[in-house]
């Protein structure tokens, strides 16, 4: 039921401006793939050029062995769910999720029990006969989605499904798209700008930037081990702050506003000797009132967000920073209040002085071009 993708060496041009200038990568039979990137950086052309809807002008795109570039949309063997729904407002549900079924001339019998089946996969059976405009926003993606599924595509293809719904209802359907895209085993591409969303849904994600690759991998790769600065500070939120690298009797020194710390397992530092970027985001920072050493900072003031709350604070230099630490009832640290900051080494990422290269990984953008 699913397939295997390849992209390899795909440009897109509109008139003279190149939106990706070749791109290759692949993906896996029956992943949760993301395309995860600001606006213009190229994902929604890229799913539209896997769709049939854009043109390639170079490259090639593969269905596992079969060059697609040249199949029109409707025999790709793909199913769409769209940011808008895009469902059929005269319908009813029952009869949004029968249309492709009957489209392909399946007997009437079959397009009952097939529509029934996917009805119930994404839970909408008592709303089955209703009309779309009765039904909430998440009701009615689970509406485009069964409609999707039901004609046993290859491929799934997702842009912004989730974008037009409030904060609570996104969290709850991507639960649900994650959930059904496992029990079908369909391969899925998804487009999304939001990294939270992107991180709690995909198998791997592919970072992207100018048209660009900057990174492909797992959440957990991309959140803690980003290959530049640009990925550190899209996925997630980052403190960057400037540091001078130096090596002493075997250990990796970086100084940061008035401190100097030892942070191991840097095999990039030799060749990074200079001025670096340090990354350290906000929970990998140890915030001890107690503490006489490490980085001096000034707290700006606090934010209590139940669990945890969130410190801000300016460095001696005036880089200012953000702090996460768990709450605690009887420890509050007041605006003004002088204190000194560690971090936790083994989490924290150094990179090179313009930001390009992790000292940690040596890992460039350029080199997550290549098919995983």
């Amino acid at each position: 039921m699913s397939v295997a993708i390849t992209v390899k060496d795909v440009v897109k041009r509109y008139g003279e401006t190149t939106v990706i200038p070749g791109l290759t990568t692949h993906i896996g039979r029956g992943e949760f793939f993301t395309l995860l990137g600001p606006s213009g950086c190229g994902k929604t052309t890229l799913l539209r050029m896997l769709a049939g809807f854009n043109t390639v002008e170079s490259g090639d795109i593969f269905f596992n062995d079969v060059r697609i570039n040249d199949v029109e949309p409707s025999k790709r063997r793909i199913g769409m769910v769209f940011q808008n729904y895009a469902i059929f407002p005269h319908l009813s549900v029952r009869k949004n999720v029968e249309f492709g079924l009957r489209n392909m001339d399946v007997p009437r019998k079959e397009v009952r029990s097939r529509a029934e089946e996917y009805i119930e996969l994404v839970q909408i059976e008592r709303w089955a006969d209703q009309m779309p405009d009765r039904l909430s926003g998440g009701q009615q993606q689970r509406v485009a989605l069964a409609r999707a599924l039901v004609t046993s595509p290859e491929v799934l293809l997702m842009d912004e499904p989730l974008s037009n719904l409030d904060a609570k209802l996104r969290v709850e359907m991507r639960e649900v798209v994650r959930e059904i895209q496992k029990r079908v085993g369909i391969t899925t591409v998804y487009v999304t700008h939001d990294q939270e969303e992107a991180m709690a849904v995909s198998d791997r994600i592919a970072v992207m930037k100018d048209g660009v690759i900057q990174q492909l991998g797992t959440p957990r790769e991309l959140y803690h081990r980003p290959a530049n600065l640009f990925v550190g500070g899209f996925i997630g939120r980052t403190n960057v702050l400037d540091g001078q690298l130096h090596v002493e009797n075997g250990q990796t020194l970086v100084t940061v506003a008035g401190a100097t710390l030892v942070v191991p397992g840097l095999p990039g530092a030799a060749d990074a000797v200079g001025p670096v970027k340090v990354a350290v985001r906000p929970e990998e920072f140890v915030l001890d009132s107690s503490a006489t050493t490490g980085i001096p900072a000034v707290v700006d003031h606090g934010v209590f967000l139940g669990i945890n709350t969130h410190y801000f604070l300016t460095l001696r230099d005036g880089t200012a920073v953000e702090v996460i630490q768990e709450s605690e009832f009887d420890e509050v640290l007041e605006p003004g209040a002088e204190v000194f900051l560690d971090v936790k080494r083994h989490k924290i990422n150094v990179f090179d002085r313009d930001g390009a290269t992790n000292l940690r990984t040596g890992s460039t953008a350029a080199q997550q071009q290549v098919p995983a």
